[in-house]
């Protein structure tokens, strides 16, 4: 790791760099309706610049204790944020690093997080993110239960960005599926990668599983996740991810997921 990375980790730590909720739109691609958020961590650096905290998360050369703790003061600002803040009839998509699954600390306190909020647990959606790959299934499915137990509900995150993904998502039989932008970036070039959005499509609405392409940038992207059949999306095409509003815009929840 960078000097730099650790300074700005050690920082964000010591809680010298707060951080930023931000929150990025899901849209039902038929109706063009907002049925989901994701919610994002965000921090400012030495020059006030906004970064993300996924390129730390991601750093090979972190401490796993570190990449814990990083993650469990990233989760615990989200719910913060969501327990001060109006919350309509959407969902709400958390990410959490696997590792932090495996950790007494996240079991300690995601109930009195959950208690602080004024919606039901089942609007909380955990997102898990493709690097679980590397885990033991066998945990991932006894923390998949023990999420379940919670009433929340797990989606598996970054799905097609590794050759383990297909086997981990049928173990740990998610709510929902979120397909990374791999397939999706030149989608309307490839016929192969729009035949296989197009399988999930099938496999998902089979399954009653909600189905979600990221990553979608251009008009010639979107059309084709619509041909493929792919219900909801998110991507740049439909905004940046902004600061978390004091009261979110109203939103058009589906009953079928």
């Amino acid at each position: 790791m960078t000097p730099m990375k650790e300074s700005t980790i050690h920082s964000i730590l010591n809680g010298d760099r707060p951080a930023i909720t931000y929150t990025h739109s899901i849209i039902d691609l038929k109706s063009g309706h907002l049925v989901a958020t994701e919610m994002l961590t965000r921090f400012r650096d030495v020059d006030g610049q906004v970064r993300t905290v996924g390129n730390l998360l991601e750093d090979l050369t972190l401490a796993p204790a570190v990449r814990v703790q990083l993650d469990l003061l990233c989760v615990g600002a989200v719910f913060k944020a969501l327990a001060e803040t109006p919350i309509t009839d959407h969902l709400l998509f958390i990410n959490l690093h696997p590792l932090t699954l495996d950790t007494p600390g996240f079991w300690q306190k995601i109930q009195p997080w959950l208690w602080d909020l004024s919606i039901p647990p089942h609007r909380i959606v955990i997102e898990i993110t493709e690097s679980f790959a590397g885990h033991d299934l066998e945990k991932l499915e006894e923390f998949a239960r023990r999420l379940r137990v919670l009433e929340l509900r797990i989606a598996v995150d970054d799905l097609g960005s590794g050759v383990a993904s297909l086997t981990h998502m049928a173990r740990l039989a998610p709510d929902f599926i979120k397909v990374d932008r791999s397939l999706v970036q030149w989608v309307h070039r490839r016929p192969y990668q729009a035949a296989l959005l197009n399988a999930l499509a099938v496999f998902a609405e089979r399954m009653n599983v909600g189905y979600i392409a990221e990553g979608i940038e251009t008009a010639e992207e979107l059309q084709a996740v619509i041909d493929a059949d792919v219900p909801w999306g998110q991507g740049f095409i439909f905004g940046e991810p902004v600061p978390l509003r004091l009261k979110a815009e109203p939103g058009s929840l589906s009953t079928k997921y």
